[in-house]
């Protein structure tokens, strides 16, 4: 006799701990940050949400889980690149170096959310810490001394995963990337708006904004084109490191 569960029916997938994880991902990229509770990915998951406890202690677990997930994916795709030869010429080491960084970065567009989690974060994943003494072995290939590249991974910061504190964010920019351009449009308003009317006290700043155009469709996060700010920062930094390290050489 046909069981009641099984008749007409698929078995539904084991709930896990990476399935759980998964989906959390996957409810952040679609509703944002904001959205991702423990009642809203029960419901995401088709379960109550005392079930997910048996997976995830808390939110603070969900989140270092979260984080995980998206650190594995930037080790994933930096592990797709070709890798450095062990005899490439010293001077390989910063193109190697910024594409490493600017693929952990492509994921990170993936999930726009991911920049705020990592920032709350106490503990590092195993992935990320994998993913920093990578870059310490290009930069080691590349003959900087130990002492330069401490130095270096102060300087970069976040920007060694993909991504940088803006200094100058509209309210609402955040939002507008996640929930539209509608919102970021009426934020980049907002803001243009303040600081016409503020022109006699900060001439410069409105000389700025109107000699240059920030208005590219390719932008990817805010009131600026963010890749081309963040290529620019990134390029400075590693052209400044390459003369650092041509010196301690001297």
């Amino acid at each position: 006799m046909t069981s009641p569960r099984t008749a007409g029916t698929a078995p539904r997938t084991a709930l896990t701990r990476a399935r759980v994880l998964e989906s959390a991902v996957a409810l952040a990229d679609r509703d944002g940050l904001g959205a991702l509770t423990m009642r809203s990915l029960a419901r995401e998951l088709g379960i109550e949400a005392m079930s997910l406890y048996h997976h995830v202690a808390n939110k603070e677990d969900l989140l270092d889980g979260v984080v995980d997930v998206v650190a594995a994916e930037i080790q994933e795709a930096v592990g797709e690149l070709e890798p450095l030869a062990d005899d490439a010429p010293p001077s390989a080491w910063k193109p190697a170096m910024r594409r490493q960084i600017l693929t952990a970065r492509s994921v990170l567009l993936r999930h726009p959310w991911a920049t705020t989690v990592l920032e709350s974060r106490t503990s590092f994943s195993l992935h990320i810490v994998r993913y920093y003494d990578s870059l310490l072995g290009l930069m080691r290939h590349g003959g900087l001394s130990y002492d330069l590249v401490h130095h270096a991974m102060h300087a970069l910061g976040s920007r060694a995963l993909g991504f940088s504190q803006e200094l100058f964010e509209p309210d609402g920019a955040a939002a507008g990337s996640a929930a539209g351009g509608a919102a970021q449009e009426g934020a980049d308003d907002a803001a243009t708006a303040m600081l016409t009317q503020m022109a006699d006290e900060v001439p410069h700043m409105v000389e700025m904004l109107a000699e240059i155009s920030h208005e590219e469709p390719g932008s990817t996060l805010g009131w600026c084109d963010d890749q081309t700010e963040f290529e620019f920062g990134l390029d400075i930094l590693l052209d400044g490191l390459d003369r650092l390290a041509e010196r301690e050489k001297r």
